[in-house]
């Protein structure tokens, strides 16, 4: 989707392109100026746009090889919000929250007990970490 489709989008849901065509030039001139000064804008949601700083470094000419000086620079830098990455990759992919507790939801909570795993049943011998068991288990004698 280009501007101008986003324009006609926008006019849709407005009913007349040219107060769609003000709002999405209005909006983007304010975004840059907002960033330009420094200032980051944050929709909700949506994301935040911001400026960020590169440090000055030294690159390579693909083409030569040969080594080139890098100034620093400013760049502007979109990041995508919580609701529009969701939106975006679906709800699979959006992080579960988690569930919190207070301290004292805790301990008056009733705590569950795992499952007992079933014994397996042995062929007839003893496998490594039983021998390994009767070793480290010192064997009672009885008194005479």
């Amino acid at each position: 989707m280009n501007k101008s489709q986003l324009i006609d989008a926008l006019a849709a849901r407005l009913g007349d392109r040219r107060t769609a065509a003000s709002a999405v030039d209005g909006l983007l001139s304010t975004i840059v100026e907002t960033v330009q000064s420094g200032e980051s804008v944050s929709l909700t949601g949506f994301g935040v746009f911001e400026a960020r700083s590169r440090a000055a470094r030294v690159g390579r000419n693909p083409r030569t090889g040969q080594t080139v000086a890098v100034p620093a620079a400013t760049v502007p830098a979109f990041r995508a919000g919580t609701a529009f990455k969701t939106a975006v990759g679906g709800a699979t992919t959006a992080p579960q929250p988690r569930a919190t507790r207070t301290r004292a939801a805790a301990a008056s909570a009733p705590v569950e007990e795992a499952p007992a795993k079933p014994a397996k049943a042995s062929k007839g011998k003893a496998s490594k970490s039983d021998a390994k068991k009767s070793k480290k288990e010192p064997k009672k004698k009885a008194k005479k």
